[in-house]
């Protein structure tokens, strides 16, 4: 068995895990290790041109996790979770946001001390070079973030009926949280439309200039090597697909393998929720019960008209407008977010039967601040075997009001003068479903998710029992180990979580700086 030895490892090259051992690995007398299962991007034009990335889904690039069956939801539908250098940041349609700064607060107040708005807003500053308006943008960072410009003429005439319907154009990013309004996104990708994932923005730049920094893609962690109660390193397969190598830290170990398998790591390595362990023969360390639990999501339905004009034949990546909406009042963030595709999106729709056709668009309701929470479990203590991923949608009565609602917006927003010219057909659910019992019904046939699994290894208060994190992202119970990526995250923010996550890797590696010194 062969041994290296770093001062820190990341387990995971992904959209946080790139930017701490960018980060850390800045300062030429510290060592780093990333290891990623993946493949590595550079070069790849399927993972880098952003207008590709729906071909990623169900690919080889994707570990395409099923969800368990699901009792009101989707037992059809799969978490895309991204197999390639980069993690979800070269997977996913690259929406840019910062969070809300309530969002952060509410962190904050939940003994996530040094996680407010006040204390992270710098940060997002920090990692973007922004085209946007503003003062408070960043101007020099590694990610850059530009305006979509809007040359959909169907999502023009859409966001001229939301105005028509109550819905205002505003700016998004700009500081304030946008409670009502829509407009053109915000992306992470360049003027040539290569996406701007932690990979291309924080190591591409330094791959091979920096020989403290080692990154080895094609290799899959197995488990964490424990010493006592101690976190030395991390046991991985070798590319040769037989052989085990462990790779030693002599300061600390970072997993940062997204909410699904950070989860699933720490329980492989005996820390979680001591029942469960027990059960699937994994002996335990920590009894951390808060592993694997509080899994929450942006659940999404869809609904879509046949175009009366032929659609858009080029896009940045098909999926360029959004709507926020707040279903009551007082509300000071919205509830309730449209994604608006130029595409058809027939995906969980073609199975039951409602009509497609190939010049559609649709709009996508989601639940922003969902209250149904679920559980990532071991299926079995074999690390090749896909985790158990029950995200239990719309078991909170919440998220069945709120998608109900967005169903119903949505078709008002299609019924404005400006949409006329566009709105063809209903394809689905359909002019014949009305009620809420029948609208339900479609939810949980057909419903999808954004794509946002979040908040399974929770950060919060020392006295927590429920958060396996402190505030510092440390692992209660575990020395010189730490977690950074969305599974830390006390509850997902309302909005498209990837720059957060990024964010979270700033802190990550401020924290570790601040320890060691």
């Amino acid at each position: 068995m062969s041994i290296d030895e770093f001062d820190y490892v990341v387990v995971g090259g992904g959209t946080a895990g790139n930017v701490v051992a960018a980060r850390l690995s800045e300062d030429p007398s510290v060592t780093v290790c990333v290891l990623e299962a993946g493949p590595s991007d550079v070069g790849d034009d399927d993972v880098l041109r952003l207008e590709r990335w729906m071909g990623l889904l169900e690919s080889g690039y994707d570990w395409d996790y099923p969800v368990e069956p699901q009792n009101s939801g989707n037992s059809f539908m799969r978490h895309a979770r991204a197999k390639v250098l980069g993690g979800c940041s070269s997977h996913n349609s690259c929406i840019a946001f910062w969070a809300p700064a309530e969002d952060l607060d509410d962190w904050a107040a939940q003994g996530c001390t040094g996680w407010s708005a006040a204390d992270l807003f710098p940060l997002y500053r920090r990692l973007e070079n922004n085209d946007a308006p503003g003062d408070h943008h960043g101007r020099t960072g590694p990610v850059k973030l530009r305006t979509l410009k809007g040359g959909d003429p169907c999502g023009a005439a859409l966001l001229e009926a939301c105005a028509q319907a109550g819905i205002p154009t505003v700016p998004f990013n700009t500081g304030r949280t946008v409670v009502r309004g829509a407009n053109w996104f915000q992306i992470n990708s360049d003027e040539n439309n290569i996406r701007q994932s932690s990979s291309v923005a924080y190591l591409h730049p330094v791959l091979g200039k920096r020989p403290n920094l080692d990154v080895r893609t094609g290799v899959r962690a197995r488990k964490l090597v424990l010493e006592g109660r101690r976190c030395v390193g991390a046991e991985y397969l070798d590319p040769d697909l037989v052989h085990t190598r462990t790779v030693r830290a002599r300061r600390e170990v970072v997993v940062s393998c997204g909410s699904i398998d950070s989860p699933k790591l720490l329980m492989l390595s005996g820390i979680g929720p001591a029942g469960h362990l027990r059960e699937v023969g994994v002996e335990v360390v920590v009894d951390s019960p808060g592993v694997g639990e509080n899994l929450q999501d942006h659940p999404e339905g869809v609904i879509m008209w046949e175009a009366k004009q032929p659609m858009t034949t080029t896009s940045s990546q098909w999926w360029e407008a959004g709507i926020f909406y707040d279903t009551e009042p007082g509300l000071d963030r919205p509830d309730l977010m449209f994604h608006y595709g130029s595409v058809p999106f027939d995906m969980n729709t073609a199975r039951w039967g409602y009509p497609t056709s190939e010049n559609a668009f649709c709009l996508t309701p989601n639940v922003t601040k969902a209250k149904s929470r679920g559980t990532v479990r071991l299926r079995t203590r074999d690390y090749r075997d896909k985790p158990r991923v029950d995200p239990r949608y719309f078991t909170h009565e919440h998220d069945v009001r709120v998608m109900t609602y967005g169903l119903k917006l949505a078709r008002r927003i299609a019924a404005q003068p400006a949409l006329s010219g566009w709105a063809g057909a209903e394809l689905a659910p359909g002019p014949d479903v009305r009620t809420d019992d029948e609208l339900l019904d479609y939810i949980h046939k057909t419903h999808n998710t954004v794509y946002h699994p979040s908040c399974t290894v929770k950060m919060g208060a020392d006295g927590d029992p429920s958060a396996p994190l402190d505030a510092r992202l440390r692992v209660k119970g575990i020395e010189g180990l730490r977690v950074a990526d969305g599974s830390v995250m006390p509850d997902l923010i309302a909005v498209n979580p990837c720059i957060t996550t990024m964010m979270i890797g700033e802190k990550c590696a401020d924290l570790l700086k601040e320890d060691a010194s």
